[in-house]
C-alpha cells in the first residue's frame, strides 16, 4: 500500500499513546538484535509521560522503530491512528535546568464533562504503557507493508519493509499510563487546554 506521509504539525510534547502489545514489544526486541530496524524520529533525549481516563480511535496500526537522540537509541513502538478522541488528558514533562533544579512542564485537557481532544493521522512513538484495551477486529502479525485498517506506515520512519505490523478497525483504552519520546499528527485539538509550569517534579503519574 501508499505510505502516508505525517502531518506537518509536529507535537513532540503535547499527546498521547497507546497500548503496545506483547507480540510487538518481542518483535522489536528481535529486529534490533538483528538491525533490521532503521531510526525514525531524532528527539530530544527527554521522555514524557501521559494519562488519559479513555482514548477511543479508529483506524489502528503498530509497528517498531528506532527513535535516536543524544541520549542514544530508543526502540519504541509506533502506533498510527485515523482518528482518535481522549477524555480527560494529562501530558508532563520534567526539564533539568542548570543552576535552578527540575522544571516541570504539565498540559491538561479534554476534561470530564467538556468538548474531548481530538486527533487526526496520530502517531505515537511509545516504550511503555499500561491500560485496558479493546481491539475490534484486530490482525496480529501482519506485514506493515500489507495494513489496510490505519494510516499505515509513515513515509520518513524508515521501518524495516516486510516487517512485523498489528491493525485493527478500532480501539478503546481505558486508565492510561504511559510513556513516549515522541509523537506527531496532523491535527490536535486540545479543548478546555490548560499548561502549568512549575519547579520541581510534577508529572501526571
Amino acid at each position: 500500500m501508499e505510505s502516508v506521509a505525517r502531518g506537518g504539525t509536529r507535537w513532540k510534547r503535547f499527546a498521547v499513546v497507546m497500548v503496545p502489545s506483547v507480540a510487538a514489544t518481542a518483535a522489536i526486541g528481535v529486529a534490533l538484535s538483528q538491525g533490521a530496524l532503521a531510526a525514525s524520529f531524532s528527539v530530544s533525549g527527554q521522555q514524557f509521560k501521559v494519562t488519559a481516563d479513555e482514548l477511543k480511535g479508529t483506524g489502528f496500526v503498530q509497528y517498531g522503530a528506532l527513535d535516536v537522540g543524544k541520549s542514544g537509541k530508543h526502540p519504541v513502538a509506533v502506533v498510527g491512528l485515523d482518528s482518535a478522541k481522549i477524555t480527560n488528558l494529562c501530558q508532563s514533562v520534567v526539564v533539568p535546568v542548570p543552576a535552578f533544579g527540575d522544571v516541570s512542564m504539565t498540559l491538561r485537557a479534554g476534561r470530564p464533562g467538556g468538548p474531548k481532544v481530538i486527533a487526526k493521522k496520530l502517531y505515537i512513538d511509545a516504550d511503555d504503557l499500561k491500560a485496558n484495551a479493546t481491539f475490534n477486529k484486530v490482525d496480529i502479525g501482519v506485514s506493515v507493508d500489507q495494513t489496510t485498517k490505519g494510516p499505515g506506515p509513515a513515509a520518513n520512519d524508515k521501518y524495516a519493509p516486510d516487517s512485523f505490523a498489528q491493525q485493527a478497525e478500532s480501539v478503546k483504552f481505558t486508565k492510561v499510563r504511559q510513556r513516549a519520546w515522541a509523537t506527531s499528527a496532523g491535527t490536535f485539538k486540545l479543548s478546555g487546554l490548560a499548561m502549568s509550569v512549575k519547579k520541581g517534579k510534577h508529572e501526571c503519574y
